[in-house]
């Protein structure tokens, strides 16, 4: 199957449920005030609008980029019932030639979270995408499990390989400010997708101006 029926599959089958919840995720709500930086905002691999809908709650205009068609529509009602506005795409963002030219360096945040989808042969991809969308002076926020994450099996991927280290993001953002790196444990709850002790890195990384 290919990620957008994988994505689509497991979203449906959460029926009126929210697979990962409807709050933001924690370790980018905490920087709540950092984001206020920005004018605008886009979140890859969107999912259901959590952490859209919330950006959006937050004065930012925002973009929500996903895949699944099943995902966006939940998204789209979620938006509606917090009464704001989104912009939802559907896109893989992995296609040639993505992202589009009206997307490319239009973006003050570029957000990803938990979008360990793909191994080490598609993630200098996906962050090149991420590169690309965020403009002279914009930031990546990204948040992701670390190996360990394989003991606890509370969320995320089960293949090791497309888990992050400290050593993958310094490597791939290298060219990049890293303002914030930090590998750390915490007991995390978002719908029935990731439940329990996690562990977890989150990075904020600032594009050359």
């Amino acid at each position: 199957m290919d990620q957008n029926s994988i994505w689509s599959k497991r979203y449906s089958d959460a029926g009126q449920d929210y697979l990962f919840g409807t709050e933001p995720n924690r370790f980018l709500a905490r920087r709540e005030q950092r984001l206020q930086d920005g004018r605008n905002a886009i979140s890859i691999a969107d999912g259901e609008g959590r952490n859209s809908v919330w950006l959006a709650e937050q004065g930012l205009e925002v973009t929500g980029i996903e895949i699944s068609a099943v995902a966006i529509e939940k998204a789209r009602h979620l938006a509606a019932a917090r009464k704001v506005e989104v912009n939802f795409v559907q896109a893989d963002m992995l296609a040639p030639g993505w992202p589009p030219a009206e997307l490319q360096a239009a973006f003050d945040w570029v957000i990803g979270i938990f979008i360990q989808f793909v191994g080490p042969e598609w993630r200098d991809r996906q962050f090149e995408v991420m590169k690309q969308l965020a403009r002279p002076g914009g930031r990546i926020l990204l948040q992701g499990y670390t190996p360990k994450q394989l003991e606890y099996r509370t969320g995320g991927p089960s293949a090791a390989e497309n888990l992050y280290t400290e050593d993958i993001l310094r490597e791939a953002f290298a060219d990049w400010e890293i303002e914030e790196l930090v590998e750390y444990e915490d007991t995390i709850a978002e719908g029935s997708g990731h439940v329990g002790r996690s562990a977890l890195i989150g990075m904020v990384a600032r594009k050359p101006a």
